[in-house]
């Protein structure tokens, strides 16, 4: 192996680099939850669940890391965190991208969020090595990906971008299938872990 690939994995997977991580996910999942405050107040408590996608994805990441830290496997966290990670990651990049060449610049704190979701996206892929989830536990994940969509883009609960709301059935369709693409990256995983068994 690489020496340089070497080192890399040492220091993410080093005890002490991972509880750094776990604390500055959490800090970062506090903040995001703060962040949809204002949507919160006007959102109808039955949906309230699925309105602050970003910070539920980094709660769940929060979790599986604290897991490994302990090392347990919480399998079905492991699933939703590494599936809406990389999907609310990319999603909140291109999202804000997409509101530079829409609305014009969108200074220092959007583009520190193009930055954190994509080291988001990043860091579920980063720690592949460390699931151990199976069929079911991506199966419920998808269930709970694709329905949140569905609470999104049907029933209007999406995150409000209101310089791109005219482009709602486009985000929502792109959502999709961002969607689709995440889940087959998890299925991927496993498909990579049963070969990686049976070797």
């Amino acid at each position: 192996m690489n020496p340089l690939l070497t080192q890399l994995k040492f220091l993410l997977f080093h005890k002490s680099f991972m509880w750094l991580l776990l604390v500055i996910n959490v800090l970062g999942t506090v903040y995001g939850y703060i962040w949809y405050m204002w949507q919160l107040k006007i959102t109808d408590p039955i949906f309230l669940i699925f309105v602050p996608d970003s910070p539920t994805a980094s709660l769940f990441f929060s979790i599986a890391l604290f897991g490994w830290l302990i090392n347990r496997n919480f399998k079905l966290i492991e699933a939703l965190a590494l599936i809406t990670l990389v999907k609310y990651g990319l999603w909140a990049v291109v999202m804000n991208i997409w509101t530079q060449f829409e609305a014009g610049p969108i200074g220092f704190v959007g583009w520190m969020l193009v930055v954190s979701h994509f080291a988001m996206a990043v860091q579920a892929l980063l720690y592949i090595p460390k699931y151990k989830f199976n069929w079911i536990h991506v199966l419920i994940a998808a269930i709970w990906t694709l329905h949140n969509d569905v609470i999104d883009y049907v029933f209007g609960q999406m995150p409000i971008y209101r310089s791109l709301s005219e482009h709602t059935q486009t985000i929502g369709y792109f959502t999709f299938w961002l969607s689709i693409a995440c889940i087959f990256v998890a299925i991927k995983v496993i498909k990579s872990s049963l070969n990686m068994q049976s070797k």
